[in-house]
């Protein structure tokens, strides 16, 4: 059974700095690429970043390109979110996802999803 588990969220202030983690079990990680996503109450989920199977592309959305980067070790199943210069908009529950393919932005695209942790920037 596969089960993605984000972690590394919380409560931080405008400017700081988290680093998301996301742990794979139940799949082979290298045969997937990965996504990260959000959703803040009341809106549409967003997608935020996604990479290849390798690591070796990446592709971010505008919101965060040049703030947020993503990694991954396909060795321990881990994909992170280095997210950096937080601002209170970045307020969301964020999700990573798995999909057995190239790399896509839709999320519906994707196979398999984490539960989300909680990521909340204050002013």
């Amino acid at each position: 059974q596969v089960h993605l588990v984000e972690s590394g969220g919380g409560l931080v202030q405008a400017g700081d700095s988290l680093r998301l983690s996301c742990a794979a079990s139940g799949l082979t990680l290298w045969s997937y690429a990965m996504g990260w996503f959000r959703q803040a109450p009341g809106k549409e989920r967003e997608f935020l970043v996604h990479i290849g199977r390798s690591g070796g592309s990446t592709y971010y959305a505008d919101s965060v390109k040049g703030r947020f980067t993503i990694s991954r070790d396909n060795a321990n199943n881990m994909v992170y979110l280095q997210m950096n210069s937080l601002k209170p908009e970045d307020t969301a529950v964020y999700y990573c996802a798995a999909r057995y393919g190239p790399p896509v932005v839709t999320g519906g695209a994707y196979d398999y999803w984490g539960q989300g942790t909680q990521v909340t920037v204050s002013s």
